[in-house]
């Protein structure tokens, strides 16, 4: 069922699991996603990356759309990490209700300015905004965002941009990064809960392949309720299609497709469980939930 963000990330704070945010570029991506969702019953998140949007234009959102529609457990579909007002309002015109409109790679005057906007833009149409304060390190999608480059949250400067710019949801930045982790992760989880003692909305963690599952625990009862990922998936799929591909015996094109899937759906299961959101589904299937998501896409 095509589900509101905000419903989503409300629920799953209030009972202390977090929802899975997984990054998708194809229809196989989109099976995956559903498929470990329907079979966990599970909520989740079917996350649109720019280069996807550039990628896969109108087409992909409405597969997106229309696989959420389908599906028996709620999920709901988010733009990611987008600096760009026309992507913002093609996304928001074709359906899309949840926006992460991301000014982190701006000076923080700029950022605060750009979110306010797009914030301003995206109610309008009654979607959920995400925003960052900080700037994450690491590789996504082709962008690599250098250590020297990085900036960890500031907790009373989180405070004030919520405040000032009226965002759903923040994504910090605490020493995770984008991508794989070159040494063993270290989250600074003093400076985590000092930002949920300030802001009252959504906390959202990027970068989660490669977390252990006591630092995902520690951040879920520290207040975040969102994880994206991307780089555990999108490796599964590459190495199903070279395992398949170069294998002796040579496969249909469809029976390809359907190992990468599955490949794709593993990890995803995973990471479900993980999240604690496995069995939650029902959780979120109530008249408020309803009422939401028939005020977000005007189903009603």
């Amino acid at each position: 069922m095509l589900s509101s963000t905000k419903e989503l990330l409300e629920t799953a704070r209030r009972n202390a699991y977090a929802i899975g945010a997984f990054n998708i570029y194809n229809l196989e991506g989109v099976k995956a996603v559903v498929n470990a969702a329907e079979v966990s019953r599970s909520p989740a998140m079917l996350q649109l990356h720019p280069s996807a949007l550039i990628y896969g234009k109108l087409p992909l959102v409405k597969m997106c759309i229309e696989a959420a529609k389908s599906a028996n457990v709620p999920i709901s579909i988010h733009l990611d990490h987008s600096t760009s007002t026309s992507d913002i309002r093609l996304a928001l015109d074709a359906g899309v209700r949840s926006i992460m409109a991301d000014g982190s790679p701006m000076p923080y005057d700029k950022n605060l300015e750009f979110t306010r906007d797009m914030t301003t833009l995206s109610h309008k149409f009654h979607a959920v905004v995400e925003a960052e304060i900080g700037r994450i390190s690491g590789t996504e999608d082709g962008l690599t965002i250098a250590e020297k480059e990085t900036k960890m949250t500031d907790p009373i400067q989180a405070f004030e941009f919520v405040n000032l710019t009226k965002v759903d949801a923040i994504a910090v930045t605490i020493g995770n990064v984008h991508g794989e982790y070159k040494s063993p992760p270290r989250l600074d989880f003093a400076r985590l809960e000092k930002i949920r003692s300030l802001v009252d909305i959504p906390l959202v963690l990027h970068g989660a392949s490669g977390l252990p599952a006591e630092m995902i625990q520690q951040s879920i009862q520290l207040g975040v309720c969102k994880f994206n990922v991307n780089t555990e998936v999108r490796q599964a799929y590459m190495q199903a299609l070279k395992l398949e591909i170069c294998g002796d015996s040579p496969k249909d094109l469809l029976e390809i497709a359907g190992e990468a899937i599955a490949a794709m759906q593993e990890v995803i299961i995973e990471k479900l469980n993980l999240f604690g959101s496995v069995g939650k589904a029902h959780l979120h299937e109530t008249p408020y939930a309803e009422m939401l998501s028939s005020q977000a896409y005007n189903t009603k």
